[in-house]
């Protein structure tokens, strides 16, 4: 009999709690390979906190109107995005430095929009210091093409019928810009769907990103993943597959999650997958040790969520056992339940029709 099924998540374990390791380690026994190294930009968090010290956070009749802190546009901010946590921790050192001054609009709402709950706990955590007065939306969103639909929803019944870019070529915008905390490497579906010009003008939403972190993969990734798959493969044959395991394979499965396009490469090459696949040998010329390669247990690969999908089938042709639904842990473990559930059907339905 054996014991939890291995599953290996390409994150950064989250500090106090990880809500990943909390809710699977009741099905899995989840262990965190990091992949990314992040750097934050100083300079430019502070020209955030700038952006603050000259109340372009602030209501209409408190901003010193100075126009460095308005903004490349010259206009307020009413709200802000945020869709990661490094984006949210960067924010928070900021502030946890050199403090927040910020005094809220006493008229309008002051939104924080996120994506996915992880994001949305950091954020919440943030928010209750700091932003009391501030509201969080999004945590059910999912992705960023369904956000930025939310967004475009809610900012606009904040400001109805006001525009986002200048009248006539002098009165200034009436609608305030969303500031977007974002890393070196992202997607533009957010500002994008926002700003399209195919738009109605009264729904347009000006967006100004800023990069607040950059993002690198870690030098020993690649080794720090191949020990665990090899850790875990040394685990699963001494203890051996469940009779359910045995319906789906001759070995038990192990489980990788990955969390974003950075490090693919690395754990396809580890893996022998997608483009890899033929490359079986590993380097080795001993042709036994290739062959006890080659015999190794099934491992089986989660999304996210289908911006890493979309990535890896794009870049590689491979394409992922699982696509989680949401970007959380219920959405992972219940994307790697049913696949495990439709395998198991076939491979019944295999043996019965070979049964004499």
């Amino acid at each position: 009999m054996s014991g939890p099924t291995p599953i290996l998540l390409l994150k950064t374990r989250s500090s106090p709690h990880d809500g990943y390791h909390e809710y699977l380690s009741e099905e899995f026994q989840p262990r965190f390979v990091p992949v990314l190294e992040h750097r934050v930009h100083g300079q430019n968090l502070e020209r955030v906190r700038g952006l603050f010290a000259s109340g372009a956070f602030a209501g209409e009749d408190q901003g010193r109107g100075s126009s460095w802190g308005l903004g490349a546009t010259g206009t307020r901010f009413g709200g802000m995005i945020f869709t990661s946590q490094r984006a949210v921790e960067a924010f928070a050192l900021m502030i946890e430095e050199n403090g927040l001054p910020f005094t809220p609009s006493q008229t309008k709402p002051f939104p924080l929009y996120t994506v996915g709950p992880a994001t949305a706990r950091a954020l919440a955590t943030l928010r209750d210091k700091y932003l009391p007065s501030a509201t969080i939306y999004g945590e059910d969103a999912g992705n960023g093409q369904n956000l930025a639909h939310l967004i475009l929803k809610h900012y606009n019944t904040i400001y109805p019928d006001s525009t986002a870019e200048p009248q006539h070529g002098s009165s200034p915008p009436t609608k305030p810009s969303l500031l977007f905390l974002v890393g070196e490497q992202r997607r533009d579906i957010i500002p994008k769907t926002l700003m399209g010009p195919d738009r109605p003008e009264t729904d347009r939403i000006h967006v100004e990103e800023i990069v607040v972190y950059e993002t690198g993969e870690m030098e020993s990734f690649e080794t720090d993943f191949a020990d665990a798959v090899r850790q875990c493969r040394v685990k699963t044959q001494h203890t051996g597959p469940t009779d359910a395991q045995s319906l789906c394979g001759p070995t038990a499965p192990i489980w990788v999650v990955v969390f974003s396009p950075t490090g693919c490469e690395a754990m396809l090459r580890v893996l022998k997958m997608g483009p890899f696949a033929n490359n079986a040998s590993d380097g080795n010329d001993n042709p036994h040790e290739s062959h006890k390669q080659a015999a190794q247990p099934d491992v089986f690969i989660a999304t996210i969520g289908p911006t890493t999908r979309d990535f890896l089938r794009e870049k590689f042709a491979f394409e992922a056992h699982v696509c989680a639904e949401k970007p959380s842990p219920e959405g992972v473990a219940e994307g790697i339940r049913g696949f495990m559930a439709m395998r198991e059907t076939d491979a019944n339905s295999t043996m019965e029709t070979t049964d004499p």
